[in-house]
């Protein structure tokens, strides 16, 4: 049986559906028997539905980021 501190390390991967069938059992076991990493699932899972609901930050302006980078760079190297 795999302890909680394993279980929340592959938290991720079993939420993304990365587990081989193995791997997959052993977290649904330690699943079965454990309140705790029940309810760490849970609020992950709601913690990713929530982030693909969010909508894209506005993308700054690349060109002036850029231009004012390099002329940040070139100033620094003189």
């Amino acid at each position: 049986m795999l302890t909680c501190k394993e279980q929340v390390a592959r938290s991720s991967d079993y939420l993304d559906g990365q587990l081989s069938f193995r791997e997959k059992l052993l977290m649904r076991h330690h699943l079965m028997f454990c309140p705790n990493c029940r309810r760490f699932i849970r609020q992950m899972r709601l913690m990713q539905a929530t982030l693909k609901v969010m909508p894209e930050p506005p993308v700054p302006d690349l060109d002036a980021l850029a231009e004012r980078l390099a002329k940040e760079h070139l100033k620094n190297k003189s």
